[in-house]
């Protein structure tokens, strides 16, 4: 790792009150609140009261840190789930986005069965026929998770590779098995409804219409776990479809392009839902022609783009463990999962849920690069920043390092700034800080990082 010493310049602007600036909150409500960052959680998720972000039972704000197993249920035996979901336990993850129904579209048989050819249905492809020991088989799996504290985004029926099967059975049937679902699974605590995955013909009414039916059956019977619904790549919102606002309480981002577009496209919606990444570039996979090739670096800027923009959390996904291809237990230790650990541990030791997105840059004022809503992922510049509005927190990913200017006077009292290494979950001192707001301040990083690549975030604490 390069010596990490900073370029410094202040501008004698006046510091001014400015947005953002306000009283210093309460030390006591601000130990609760980062308590319950961390603690375990009471399932069912909800969302919170300003609607931005997921809260449990209790309130405490739910940043999904989660990874995606499409496949755990119909790839793996439960042995090795309990091996796997014990491994992304202890990495951090706290999410798991599982189909509850698998085929090779996701990884799995043809026929939908499990390993050891259990089926999901008595009579293939008929949703009005379960079989007991395919959904005892789940049943078991969403339990694994349940005892390491975890929450499953749970799909009912991959839009992937069962849209097929749903235009078969048509609504009624469709709409049945959802209850059928409902019934089953609103014991079960730790579950959020994912819908759809890759869902491409949305706009088409009658395939609309026959996975909205299964929603709607499930939540006909179990009004308590909140809804999502993934739709078409390269990008896409929950939103999108409006047929979907009375289900959802959850806005699912998607794309291969620079993630900060699509999650703060979400965001500036009105009326919004918390939004969340659910979908971007996988590590050791070439995303869609290389727009977003799997590699550290491009899932680094990914995922601080996005949790800078707005998001309630996002997923991960690995090319090896989305699937159970061969290799997967050699591919769990990775480079991307553990950097991705290294953020949720930055963001749960800080008030994450009340940081709002600078879109105006007036915190970064300069230096903050060009904003797109398209091409390469490594070639963006766009440097994302969130801060609270009471100016005690700021947050800035540089993904291309350089120099930034920062408005000091946005910010409340005397500011301590550090700089977070993404690669290696270190901090590097920041030259003269804290700062007793000077003004507009010249940052520069501090070389590469610990990988050798020069994204930076920039750490900004007022009291």
């Amino acid at each position: 790792m390069a010596a990490a010493f900073l370029t410094l310049a202040v501008s004698t602007g006046s510091p001014g009150t400015g947005a953002g600036i306000g009283q210093h909150r309460d030390p006591e409500r601000a130990r609760s609140e980062s308590t319950a960052a961390t603690r375990a959680f009471i399932y069912p998720l909800k969302v919170s009261r300003n609607g931005r972000y997921l809260v449990d039972q209790r309130n405490a704000p739910f940043l999904i840190v989660g990874d995606s197993p499409q496949a755990l249920i119909g790839k793996l035996s439960v042995k090795d789930a309990a091996a796997y979901v014990a491994n992304r336990k202890a990495a951090g993850f706290n999410a798991l986005w599982v189909n509850l129904l698998c085929a090779k579209y996701t990884g799995c048989r043809d026929d939908g069965a499990t390993i050891d050819g259990i089926r999901p249905f008595t009579t293939p492809q008929d949703l009005s026929t379960p079989n007991p020991a395919y959904f005892a088989r789940a049943d078991a799996v969403i339990r694994l998770a349940a005892k390491a504290g975890m929450v499953v985004f749970l799909d009912p029926i991959e839009t992937g590779g069962w849209l097929d099967v749903l235009r078969a059975n048509g609504v009624a049937k469709s709409g049945a098995y959802g209850r059928f679902l409902g019934k089953r699974y609103k014991r079960f605590r730790n579950i959020v409804w994912f819908n759809g995955n890759d869902f491409q013909t949305w706009h088409d009414p009658s395939d609309d219409a026959v996975v909205l039916a299964v929603a709607k059956g499930i939540q006909s019977v179990d009004p308590a776990h909140i809804h999502t619904i993934e739709l078409n790549y390269l990008r896409s919102g929950s939103l999108d479809d409006p047929r979907w606002r009375s289900v959802i309480k959850l806005d699912a981002a998607y794309t291969y392009y620079p993630t900060y577009a699509q999650v703060l496209r979400e965001y500036n919606r009105k009326p919004f839902l918390p939004v969340f990444m659910v979908e971007a570039g996988y590590e050791f996979e070439q995303n869609i022609s290389s727009i977003s090739p799997g590699t550290p670096q491009i899932l680094r800027r990914q995922e601080y783009w996005s949790a800078l923009s707005g998001a309630t959390g996002q997923f991960y996904g690995n090319h090896y463990t989305w699937q159970f291809t061969d290799g997967w237990k050699d591919h769990l230790d990775t480079p991307g999962s553990a950097q991705f650990g290294y953020l949720a541990k930055l963001f749960a030791g800080l008030q994450w849920f009340r940081l709002v997105p600078d879109q105006a840059h007036k915190i970064v004022t300069a230096g903050y690069g060009t904003f797109t809503s398209s091409g390469n992922v490594g070639s963006s510049n766009y440097v994302t920043t969130a801060a609270t509005p009471d100016g005690t927190l700021a947050i800035s990913y540089l993904p291309t390092g350089g120099t930034i200017v920062v408005d000091m006077a946005r910010l409340a009292g005397r500011v301590q700034a550090r700089w977070f290494d993404p690669a290696n979950g270190t901090y590097s001192p920041v030259s003269s800080s804290p700062f007793t707001n000077p003004g507009k301040v010249r940052l520069t990083t501090p070389g590469a990082n610990a990988d050798g690549d020069p994204d930076w975030v920039l750490v900004l604490t007022a009291r």
